[in-house]
């Protein structure tokens, strides 16, 4: 049985094919009009039917990166896409005509990653999905965690410095304020205008606009200030991986996302971080921390897989 999944992010819609044992038979990706809903509802049905052609699709799961309500159905709210009560299932499958299942991006990439990459064999998988902001998925003993109103684990969500940085959720102070690419991106911003000293390599690289590459690159090079910015990021992770071992005693974290890319800069600071913070630390068994297996495919298998298991 094919099923197509589609990934919509703050900047991109991917889409593919995907068949039951989780691969992805072909593959497109579009831009997102993040401030248009109706654009991107068009875009979503556009992949659909350029993928439809000439197979068999049995239907559609939307990973979208936003609150998604208990009947996935609807898109309640999202901090980074001009999303508000979205009618978004109904939308796509009139426009294709299929039968459309909607959830979350990061819940989707959490399924995909716990059936068929990173945490496969786990009874107990959070993971952590780093991109423009933070999303997060639960999978516990099988099933997918979506709580009592659908959203359940919006992780990037809590708030760990009371005071702090404006989130486009509303409130302040927020995880993904400091430990996503956003946060790595402002950090090495401030950094640079602070000590210009210290970020000769990232204004080098970047010409006047700094961006996440720019960073990646540059830190990768040496640069101080790029440096200390994965440094942040890496010990909020940490911080905020063991806050939640402390709630959820998970066995396993996975994390991925776009900033995974990177993981080479950050990861095995921000383990060291969880060790040290956790509750109990010492006199308790840790969680392995992992990296995402499926990559930027995650999203698009896990949606494709929940909308073959509707």
């Amino acid at each position: 049985m094919l099923t197509i999944g589609v990934d919509i992010g703050g900047t991109k819609v991917a889409a593919g094919v995907v068949d039951d044992k989780g691969q992805i038979v072909e593959h497109t990706l579009r831009p997102t009009a993040a401030d248009r809903p109706d654009v991107v509802a068009e875009t979503v049905a556009d992949v659909v039917r350029e993928l439809s052609a000439g197979r068999t699709i049995e239907a559609v799961g939307v990973g979208a990166a936003g609150f998604v309500d208990e009947t996935r159905s609807m898109i309640r709210f999202a901090p980074n896409l001009a999303w508000r009560d979205e009618p978004l299932q109904k939308k796509i499958s009139d426009l294709v005509g299929l039968p459309v299942v909607i959830e979350n991006d990061a819940n989707a990439m959490a399924w995909g990653e716990t059936r068929f990459g990173a945490g496969r064999g786990q009874s107990h998988v959070v993971c952590v999905t780093l991109g423009t902001g933070i999303g997060g998925g639960l999978v516990f003993d099988g099933v997918l965690y979506r709580g009592r109103w659908g959203m359940g684990a919006e992780m990037g969500h809590m708030q760990v410095l009371p005071g702090g940085r404006q989130c486009g959720c509303g409130n302040v102070g927020c995880w993904e304020q400091y430990a996503s690419g956003q946060a790595l991106v402002k950090d090495a911003r401030e950094i640079a205008d602070a000590h210009p000293e210290q970020a000769k390599i990232l204004l080098g690289l970047a010409g006047g606009k700094i961006e996440g590459e720019e960073v990646t690159e540059a830190a990768r090079l040496g640069d101080e200030a790029s440096l200390a910015a994965f440094a942040s990021l890496a010990d909020w992770l940490g911080q905020g991986m063991a806050d939640l071992a402390g709630v959820l005693d998970p066995g396993c974290f996975i994390v991925g996302g776009g900033v995974s890319r990177a993981a080479d800069l950050f990861i095995d600071r921000a383990r060291q971080a969880f060790a040290e913070r956790v509750t109990g630390h010492g006199h308790r068994p840790l969680a392995e921390i992992r990296l995402a297996e499926l990559g930027a495919s995650a999203g698009v298998v896990g949606a494709a897989d929940l909308a073959r298991l509707r």
